[in-house]
């Protein structure tokens, strides 16, 4: 953490961090209030850990500096507000007290105190609190009126998220929280105390994404979509000349984009979607390039309108079952073959190219790039295992060739110097592919499908779904395999030689022999390959990859 300019990590309770008259302000576009019945139930359950233990960890806050005293909440939104309507959901418990008449001078009193500390002053004409914390535009006027008069608002037409905030105050005011004004005071005392989180302040946006990118990639998920919501929404209402009906078609357009790709997808995105018009950057420099793309009002109208554009292209490349492609031309429909390879290995890469493609180019020409993108994947990912980071580049430079019509064809991109030099020949494809093992265990999936498209290009059309598949040498072979491969049966039982599809598997541990009688009378073309051997040597089996290596070299070819 110490590589961030002005930034001060430091551990923090609840009650050091709202008790101190300063204030935080959620940014007016940060997402809604958006905790549910589920979160509040497991924070209840954390706070019933003060009994016995003396502090509870909240995780990470991200702040940004504004002025001496005052920051803007980048990240932990929904835990302050759901800890402040706790406090004032048991500041409510001790209202009732008082209009019972109970010791009605001394919990008036403790009313004040705890409003002061953690809610906000109230002004002396209106009555209404200047609260320390402020909520975004959608929130902001619930949570003060929660705030001014320990109710919530009983208003018709409550927005979805507003009503959140009333369910969350109404689910923590019906929790026991002590008998009278001073076990209630207890309660406050030990719940504010107790909970820990550790503050990390940064002075700009970028230093935030920085934030956000290494505890990302150390397991902690902060959300990235909220940081460049903020960013970009700043920079489209900086004249302050965007009326407010543009501004709420903008939130739920942003909203959809969210939705449709999910937080865990959403920094891929950006940065597929970044690498197709500009030079590709590091993880670490995507923020500031980005904000290069949309660092003026119109700029930043293009940027959002051609996230929305993209974000459904994007998600149902992720989802080749995804119904978006029935909307879609007929002309489109065969991509989903390579699209469900891509997913089933984990292949991402290709969709800088694909995405602007989908734009760009007619469905035929469309589907001709996946496929090429498709056998170059295998090729190179799956079986050559070469450089991912020079894949990335050479994909970068094509997928901007696409973006300015300099590739109008599936065939330039084919036939252009990056896919070239990343497409390995037929020698280093087969050479790789000859010794090639897979973790059968973990990967049963994969190899049906190599092994099926094999088998489908040889003429026997083959649904790796609804396929078997079967270790010639078993997996853990009797003691009869050892006449065959000695000391090494053990390394063979995962090469890519050493297995078969087939419809079922009712063969187990037999011997060789018997497998083989069973695999010349199956219509599996690489079974019958087998079956043309005598025995099940550690010679036949390097004979059968070679060959097996050659079928590859068609199935999966690029003339």
């Amino acid at each position: 953490m110490n590589n961030f300019m002005l930034m001060e990590p430091a551990n923090q309770t609840f009650q050091e961090l709202i008790g101190n008259s300063v204030k935080y302000t959620v940014p007016r576009f940060q997402r809604d209030y958006a905790w549910n019945q589920e979160q509040w139930e497991d924070l209840q359950a954390d706070i019933e850990t003060l009994k016995d233990e003396q502090y509870h960890y909240m995780g990470y806050i991200v702040l940004q500096r504004k002025g001496a005293h005052s920051f803007e909440v980048i990240d932990g939104q929904q835990r302050l507000v759901t800890l402040s309507l706790i406090v004032l959901a048991a500041m409510r418990q001790i209202k009732q007290l008082v209009k019972q008449g109970v010791e009605e001078k001394e919990n008036q009193e403790r009313l004040k105190l705890f409003t002061d500390r953690f809610i906000g002053a109230k002004n002396p004409i209106s009555l209404r609190v200047d609260n320390t914390l402020s909520l975004n535009r959608n929130n902001a006027t619930h949570f003060r009126a929660i705030c001014s008069d320990l109710e919530a608002p009983n208003r018709r037409g409550l927005t979805q998220t507003n009503k959140l905030l009333h369910q969350a105050f109404r689910f923590f005011s019906d929790q026991e929280m002590g008998d009278d004004g001073i076990q209630i005071a207890e309660f406050i005392e030990k719940l504010t105390s107790g909970m820990v989180f550790t503050k990390i302040v940064v002075q700009d946006n970028l230093n935030a994404y920085k934030v956000f990118e290494t505890l990302n990639a150390r397991g902690v998920q902060l959300s990235t979509p909220d940081l460049l919501k903020n960013y970009i929404f700043s920079v489209v209402t900086k004249n302050n000349d965007v009326p407010d009906e543009d501004l709420n078609d903008l939130d739920e357009r942003w909203s959809e984009i969210v939705s449709q790709l999910g937080e865990s997808n959403f920094t891929e995105f950006i940065r597929y979607h970044h690498n197709f018009q500009t030079r590709a950057v590091t993880k670490k420099n995507l923020f500031a390039s980005v904000r290069r793309l949309a660092d003026t009002p119109p700029k930043a109208y293009t940027y959002l309108n051609s996230l929305t554009y993209y974000a459904p292209v994007y998600a149902s490349l992720l989802n080749p079952f995804d119904e978006w492609w029935h909307n879609q031309a007929e002309s489109y429909r065969p991509v989903k073959k390579y699209l469900e390879a891509f997913r089933l290995f984990n292949i991402k890469q290709p969709f800088t190219i694909l995405m602007v493609a989908f734009k760009k180019w007619s469905g035929p020409e469309f589907v001709r790039l996946a496929k090429y993108l498709y056998v170059l994947s295998i090729r190179y990912n799956v079986i050559c295992h070469h450089s991912p980071n020079e894949q990335e580049q050479r994909y970068n430079q094509i997928a901007i060739k696409v973006f300015n019509g300099t590739y109008a064809r599936a065939g330039h991109v084919k036939n252009g110097t990056e896919f070239r030099k990343l497409y390995p020949q037929n020698n280093a494809f087969a050479n790789a592919f000859k010794f090639h093992k897979m973790p059968s265990r973990q990967s049963s999936k994969k190899i049906r499908f190599l092994l099926s498209e094999i088998e489908s290009d040889a003429g026997h059309s083959t649904d790796y779904t609804k396929t078997t598949l079967e270790h010639i040498c078993p997996y853990h072979p009797e003691q009869n395999w050892h006449e065959y491969f000695g000391e090494g049966v053990n390394d063979i039982h995962d090469r890519l030689g050493n297995m078969v599809l087939l419809e079922k598997d009712d063969l187990k541990r037999y011997r060789f022999e018997r497998k083989k009688q069973f695999y010349s009378q199956t219509p599996f073309r690489l079974a019958l390959k087998i079956a043309e051997y005598d025995e099940w040597n550690l010679q036949n089996l390097n004979d059968y990859q070679t060959w097996l290596s050659e079928q590859a070299i068609r199935t999966w070819e690029i003339s």
